[in-house]
């Protein structure tokens, strides 16, 4: 049996729901280490199972991660068009 690597992790959707809802009450607290959200998370939220608050504190690191990826690329595409602009006048 032959696994496709570009499939990605399957996560129940109330995991989901509430990383996405965490992370857009508090954009600013969580970072990209897992420790540090896990136990940001432990304070903001009160979740009985250390299954699901790790399951969730893993999905808020991915989605962080992810946004940053996002606004690196959003830069650096931001500043190589001022570079061709600057080149194409010249």
């Amino acid at each position: 049996m032959r696994l496709n690597k570009d499939l990605g992790k399957v996560r129940p959707e109330k995991v989901k729901k509430i990383a996405k809802e965490l992370v857009k009450r508090y954009p600013d607290r969580f970072t990209v280490d897992f420790e540090n959200n896990k136990k940001l998370l432990a304070s903001i939220v009160t979740i009985y199972s250390s299954k699901l608050r790790n399951l969730i504190a893993g999905y808020i690191t991915r989605l962080v991660v992810i946004s940053k990826a996002a606004e690196a690329a959003e830069s650096t595409e931001a500043a190589g068009e001022g570079v061709e602009e600057a080149e194409e006048s010249a």
